[in-house]
């Protein structure tokens, strides 16, 4: 979805100036933006993403009773590069100094970045995530399930109010048996049109697993404002005799549709933020600081951590026994296994796929839902 934004000019500069840079910035972001008609700056606006300054006069010292009037980002592309003018610096800095939400841009990637953004911002509002969970927090592993705060009505009402995102959830008891029933000939026919490397998983665990891709597909069916979908599959593993996480990989290099492991909508909503605006490779897991010492090893089962230099600035990074779901497109190597977890169903199978060695970014939305945790980090070695 391409950002609205509408270009606004000062009343005492609507040169030639100001309509050779708009048509350059609707050449530059043909991809990532819709330019709507310019107007003049006191006037009434309308309805639009944010605020385009092609071109920024002195005049914004005299208007700044305009300018805190206006209620959306502000968006500085003033250079024929397609992005903030050198010599705009004091004017853009008077205008944050006034509390102003300003984008000033320094990079044209940048700039379209931002206006990617912008247009995720709206699409969220007419997005919806599907989840499958009856008693969340009641099944498995309950001391720690219960702790989430994904499974809060509050959660998912604050997640609305910010985003506009709705979630809409639906029994995992009546969909595991939905899926089971799914013939296996369906799922035959469905598998020879993949090619997975698999390694030890039955024939049956291989059906198992795209019978949950097979049900998926049925339960979206036309209703292209679902774009991520979960399922409450370890706490509540005993009304399915799988795991998800095959249908995950092929949703996802099918049709772009992204996953929550265990029906976690705000790791679900931060990666559809990000992936979505950014357009980078993404996956959730968990994370096990070397710090937690024992508390982290007893949980993964393992008897210590790697032996490395400065263990206070490392951590383990594992969900379901490997590394978690990733996808195909993302991975150096990728394979289908059996489970390895201990509360899932013996038919059950998991992902065991690596991303390249190198730097990552980790990243949370807080539950405030009012800013996003980042952390840089380096991926040094799997064990």
């Amino acid at each position: 979805m391409k950002a609205r934004l509408v270009p606004v000019y000062f009343p005492s500069g609507k040169d030639d100036e100001f309509s050779r840079q708009l048509s350059r910035l609707k050449r530059l972001l043909a991809g990532e933006a819709e330019i709507l008609t310019p107007v003049a700056l006191g006037s009434t606006l309308p309805e639009a993403d944010a605020i385009l300054f092609p071109q920024l006069l002195g005049d914004a010292f005299k208007q700044i009773t305009d300018f805190r009037q206006i209620d959306l980002p502000i968006l500085i592309i003033t250079s024929e590069f397609g992005t903030v003018a050198m010599w705009d610096w004091e004017i853009v800095s008077f205008l944050k100094d006034a509390g102003l939400n300003i984008f000033a841009p320094y990079d044209l990637e940048l700039t379209k970045t931002v206006c990617k953004c912008l247009g995720v911002k709206r699409e969220l509002k007419q997005t919806k995530f599907l989840v499958f969970q009856d008693n969340p927090g009641e099944g498995f592993q309950a001391d720690i399930f219960k702790r989430f705060y994904w499974w809060e009505d509050s959660c998912t009402q604050s997640i609305k109010e910010k985003f506009g995102i709705t979630i809409e959830k639906r029994s995992f008891k009546a969909f595991g048996e939905k899926a089971k029933q799914i013939p296996d000939a369906q799922a035959e026919a469905v598998l020879k049109k993949w090619h997975f490397k698999t390694e030890g998983v039955s024939t049956r665990a291989l059906y198992s697993a795209i019978k949950i891709y097979i049900a998926i597909k049925q339960e979206i069916g036309n209703d292209g404002a679902i774009k991520g979908v979960g399922i409450n599959c370890l706490n509540e593993s005993r009304f399915s005799d799988t795991t998800p996480c095959l249908a995950w990989n092929m949703l996802f290099e099918e049709c772009g549709l992204l996953w929550a492991c265990e029906a976690d909508t705000i790791s679900l909503t931060t990666k559809y933020i990000l992936h979505k605006s950014l357009n980078v490779p993404i996956m959730m897991s968990n994370i096990y600081p070397f710090l937690m010492g024992m508390t982290a090893l007893k949980h993964e089962k393992i008897d210590k951590f790697p032996s490395v230099e400065n263990p206070e600035n490392h951590l383990l990074v594992a969900h379901c026994g490997y590394l978690g779901v990733v996808p195909e497109s993302f991975a150096t190597t990728w394979q289908l296994k059996p489970k390895v977890l201990g509360i899932v169903d013996e038919n059950a199978t998991a992902i065991d796929a690596r991303l390249p060695i190198g730097n990552l970014t980790l990243a949370k939305l807080d539950l405030t839902f009012n800013k996003l945790m980042i952390a840089e980090g380096y991926l040094e070695d799997y064990v």
